[in-house]
């Protein structure tokens, strides 16, 4: 019983560190894929990347319930500012930056895609650690996701339309197919089979990690040689997209006169972005656009990084306090 015991608590560990490295693990698929792009493309083809985005967001359902939900009804000033911030800030931010910086269409699309995308489940584990409010986390990220079919195409084509041809009703079901259904899934096997999500979704963090890194090396492989052209440019955009979100996020907080603890999670699931999705999405329908799908990727490593600075920072100033 003891080596059971034993066993188990390093298995936890285990998954802890995976789960705990997101950045690092990220960063070393990217650089891997930049090394040996064409191993890793024949690996990871970027058909696949949907897939394994929708087991990355069955993963969040298994995290929910149907009364995290409720927060919507008991406080839904804060939950509407929230999603509202998170889709108006961030797409505005995007569109100024390619505009500033002049950028070329295909990485202002990726910015744009970027922008238009919904929470990330990041956000939530990051918002613990800052000691932010975590309910209001979960229920942005819920809520923010859900409405992404009907908000991410009408964002990107109001925003990118002009530039591309962006098909909004196929970026809706695509949205629907990768996003929501696996979400629904795991909000249902939770509520029917509690016992049996408890026993997966330990786990699920830390394969939510790994696979992540998957989908940004099989995309970083697939573009490669276009990425070291214009990677210092994407790296700029990705860097004030993530400031200007926590930026804004922070100041909408304010703004509505939420507590410290509010406005950190604002600023979190403001700045930190589903770029798995926005990844996901340029690979489907701008094919023809490989560095579209660049900045998501780029946005993958930055935002954990700078998340997990930010909520060290935030936690050290809430002690102080």
């Amino acid at each position: 019983m003891e080596t059971k015991r034993s066993a188990g608590a390093f298995l936890g560990a285990a998954l802890d560190a995976v789960a705990g490295g997101m950045a690092v693990w990220v960063l070393l698929a990217g650089a891997a894929a930049m090394a040996w792009p064409e191993p890793v493309k024949a690996a990871i083809p970027t058909s696949c990347v949907p897939w394994l985005l929708g087991s990355v967001m069955f993963g969040m359902g298994l995290s929910l319930r149907g009364h995290d939900f409720a927060l919507v009804l008991r406080r839904p000033r804060d939950v509407a500012v929230g999603v509202a911030a998170q889709y108006v800030c961030m797409p505005l931010a995007a569109w100024a930056i390619a505009k500033g910086l002049g950028l070329p269409d295909e990485i202002a699309l990726g910015v744009v895609l970027v922008g238009a995308c919904p929470g990330g489940t990041a956000s939530n584990v990051i918002a613990y650690l800052a000691k932010g409010d975590v309910a209001l986390s979960v229920t942005m990220t819920a809520c923010s996701t859900l409405l992404a079919p009907l908000a991410t195409p009408a964002i990107v084509l109001l925003l990118a339309g002009k530039t591309v041809d962006v098909d909004a009703l196929a970026m809706f079901l695509s949205i629907v197919k990768i996003v929501i259904a696996p979400v629904v899934a795991g909000v249902a096997i939770n509520e029917l089979l509690p016992r049996f999500a408890a026993r997966v979704r330990r786990a699920m963090p830390a394969f939510s990690t790994v696979v992540v890194a998957v989908i940004v090396a099989g995309v970083v492989a697939a573009s490669a040689g276009r990425i070291r052209e214009a990677a210092a440019l994407v790296a700029l955009a990705v860097v004030l997209h993530n400031g200007l979100g926590l930026a804004l996020g922070w100041g909408a907080g304010r703004l509505f006169r939420m507590d410290s603890a509010r406005r950190r999670t604002l600023a979190i699931e403001v700045g930190m972005q589903n770029s798995g999705l926005a990844v996901s999405l340029a690979a489907m329908h701008f094919a023809s656009m490989p560095l579209a799908a660049v900045p998501g990727a780029l946005f993958s490593v930055w935002h954990n990084l700078s998340g997990a600075l930010f909520a060290n920072l935030c936690a050290r100033k809430a002690r102080a306090d």
